[in-house]
């Protein structure tokens, strides 16, 4: 069994939500808990979904 780093759980999140819409009320506490993250790591996921959303945007 291979066991997910924390950039890998953030990464996984972060492509999660990019995919979602509308976003989920609460963010924050849902990432926390659906991949087990710190708030700060849930944080990251948000920005890091973000950036996935505006690149594919921009092409």
């Amino acid at each position: 069994m291979m066991i997910a780093t924390a950039d890998q759980k953030v990464r996984a999140a972060a492509r999660w939500l990019s995919e979602q819409n509308p976003v989920p009320p609460h963010v924050v506490n849902v990432i926390k808990t659906k991949f087990e993250l710190s708030a700060l790591q849930a944080c990251e996921a948000c920005k890091l979904a973000q950036d996935f959303r505006s690149a594919a945007l921009n092409g």
